[in-house]
């Protein structure tokens, strides 16, 4: 699936104008159908998924320290459980998908090594500044090309706020992406909270699969203030996106992702979602 783009209209110029015009003959051989590329995920914790496209080996937000691990901060982070996959045990990076590199829920010690060793990290303009090596920096709606094999995908930066209006010079610049491949369309939202930008996905692309950071991601010195989408917002973007499938991701093993993961299932029960959720098992490759 693709950007809406306008058909392709006959049009009429001055004498420089050229007409091509295609002659087809009783003999003309029927293109061969192309075949939709597989795609596997594998949810190693956090906002961590492992994903192979056709060809191209994918990592989303690398947080693989071990737990549990105390981040100290201004906003302090604990960790309360491991990833399902060590970063040894990961098959060689062709693609790195970074929402933002500022929290260590979404990029850690460890997720740096990896950074280092995978051929392309898309990310931020701000992250990858700071990063420099592989990684690349795409502003909203900005795009690229990412081959490996046979397999060639679009990536698409997309809009994401990580938290209420007035907090993104404490959060950070956030992205999501979606990945455009022969068959179907990925979304991964990013660390977001529901804002109107968000519609802006639904009126480019069709969305197969979308990926959601969840958790409703609190701090004590914020108060109510939710950093995050929490399982009911996560319904209510499915909902705008019309996605086929949705894969709750970044609901568990850090203190500050407090909502019950027993929440998603609840939220995704009404009638108009019936089917759509899809909960991976942590370390296991599951078909799309």
């Amino acid at each position: 699936m693709s950007d809406h783009s306008a058909p392709a209209q006959n049009t009429t110029t001055s004498a420089t104008t050229t007409t091509t015009t295609t002659t087809t003959s009783a003999a003309t051989t029927t293109p061969a159908p192309t075949t939709p590329v597989t795609v596997t995920a594998a949810h190693l914790g956090t906002a961590t998924v492992l994903l192979r496209i056709g060809d191209l080996t994918v990592l989303t937000d690398p947080a693989l320290d071990p737990g549990p691990a105390d981040y100290p901060a201004a906003r302090p982070l604990r960790r309360t459980a491991g990833p399902a996959l060590t970063a040894d045990q990961l098959p060689p990076i062709d693609l790195v998908l970074l929402s933002h590199d500022q929290h260590a829920d979404n990029l850690d010690p460890t997720g740096r090594t990896v950074l280092a060793r995978a051929t392309t990290v898309l990310t931020t303009p701000e992250a990858a500044e700071r990063l420099g090596g592989a990684a690349e920096g795409l502003a909203t709606w900005e795009s690229r090309r990412i081959t490996a094999g046979a397999t060639t995908v679009t990536v698409t930066a997309t809009p994401a706020r990580h938290g209420p209006p007035g907090t993104e010079e404490v959060t950070g610049p956030v992205t999501g992406f979606v990945v455009e491949y022969e068959g179907g369309t990925l979304y991964l939202s990013g660390d977001t909270v529901r804002h109107d930008a968000l519609s802006g996905i639904a009126e480019r692309f069709e969305v197969d699969t979308a990926f959601l950071h969840l958790g409703d991601a609190h701090f004590p010195s914020t108060g109510d203030r939710a950093f995050s989408m929490s399982a009911r917002e996560g319904a209510e973007l499915a909902r705008i996106l019309g996605a086929r499938t949705v894969v709750p991701i970044h609901y568990e093993s850090w203190e500050h992702l407090g909502e019950d993961p027993a929440a998603i299932p609840g939220a995704f029960s009404a009638p108009d979602l019936t089917g759509r959720l899809r909960l991976l098992t942590p370390g296991v490759p599951e078909s799309l």
